[in-house]
């Protein structure tokens, strides 16, 4: 018999390599309704040396150079997966529910690559893990992503829409009974790539940006992408950042506070494009920070919006992730084939067990 209450470990690491967003959530499920509340949450910065230099160079590795990042990299999350539950003093997990990171994102060619999930973090741990939740969607024909839309639909039915302002921007809501969602545009994996010549990790509030001048041939550039013109379902990785938003910013020589208002222009205009006027609008993630992006939006649809509190804010993702692990425990869907073009819905992931 299924179990109605369930106390997990949500763990994230996003392509904006911030760090490692872990969150203990307690989960309730009641005739098919579900709740959650937070526990203890914590970010895990990222060495800029060490972890963030490794990480962002993952996409010019081979496969075997592949396989050893993913055990040096299964190796540090099982230990800081331990270190937090043994510094908050948890006990009784169901599960420790892990995203990992992408290494690889090339769905069109069926191929995806999450490190970090090698049956390794269970053993350090001493947690049953819940990982690797890409991959057999990849198989069944999908996009791999993104999977947070069956956590808006659980947890976040009130809203219109649920917009994601991580690494990517991330837009899911409601069609005809179905769930759609896709990847609108980069965000926070160039915005905080504008502001490195500057010294700094992010641009506060948008300040940076609201001072410069918008580039308008760069902007129609940016918006004239083909990606843009494409239907769902669609997703966006690293690769395609660096062949098209990189080259883009290196024809066109900027100050950082002129590349940061053009870009931030291109990402209020994608975001609004598809919103319906007067829409209740759910704003998460590190970019819901950004007043001036908000602002921006704003100036091109009349929206409802909501930015909760900064818990919500800042472990959404690792809450959902969280959500997706139970989910598979309890054998439910967990991938939706609406959202990622897959031939079915299904239940996606590995599930580890410590043997200790």
């Amino acid at each position: 018999m299924l179990k109605n209450q369930y106390h997990v470990l949500g763990v994230m690491s996003g392509t904006s390599l911030d760090g490692i967003d872990l969150a203990e959530v307690f989960f309730t499920v009641d005739q098919g309704v579900w709740t959650y509340e937070f526990g203890h949450t914590q970010m895990l910065p990222y060495d800029e040396k060490r972890e963030k230099a490794f990480l962002a160079d993952l996409v010019s590795l081979n496969p075997e150079e592949l396989d050893a990042a993913d055990s040096r990299y299964s190796q540090f999350l099982g230990e800081q997966i331990k270190a937090f539950i043994s510094k908050y003093n948890i006990q009784h997990l169901d599960a420790v529910c892990s995203h990992g990171h992408t290494a690889l994102h090339r769905p069109d060619l069926g191929v995806t690559r999450q490190i970090g999930n090698q049956k390794r973090i269970a053993e350090i741990s001493g947690q049953r893990v819940v990982c690797d939740f890409r991959v057999q969607d990849v198989a069944l024909g999908g996009q791999g992503a993104p999977l947070v839309p069956i956590g808006d639909r659980l947890l976040f039915g009130a809203f219109d829409y649920c917009i994601n302002l991580g690494g990517f921007a991330n837009l899911s809501y409601e069609q005809d009974g179905l769930r759609i969602a896709y990847d609108l545009c980069p965000v926070n994996i160039i915005l905080n790539k504008l502001v490195e010549p500057l010294g700094l990790d992010y641009d506060d509030g948008g300040k940076i940006a609201q001072s410069g001048t918008v580039n308008d041939e760069l902007l129609k550039q940016l918006n004239g992408l083909d990606y843009y013109a494409q239907e769902p379902p669609k997703s966006l990785g690293l690769e395609w950042v660096r062949s098209e938003i990189h080259k883009k910013f290196k024809l066109n020589e900027l100050t950082p506070a002129d590349a940061l208002a053009t870009f931030v222009e291109h990402m209020a205009y994608q975001i609004a494009k598809p919103l319906k006027e007067e829409s209740k609008v759910l704003f998460t993630g590190g970019g819901a920070h950004n007043e001036y992006l908000l602002q921006r939006i704003e100036s091109y649809k009349s929206l409802k919006i909501t930015v909760p509190d900064k818990q919500l804010i800042e472990y959404k993702e690792a809450l959902i992730f969280a959500l997706l692990g139970v989910l598979k425990l309890r054998d439910e869907v967990n991938c939706l084939a609406s959202v990622t073009g897959a031939s079915k819905d299904h239940s996606s992931g590995l599930i580890f067990n410590a043997n200790i």
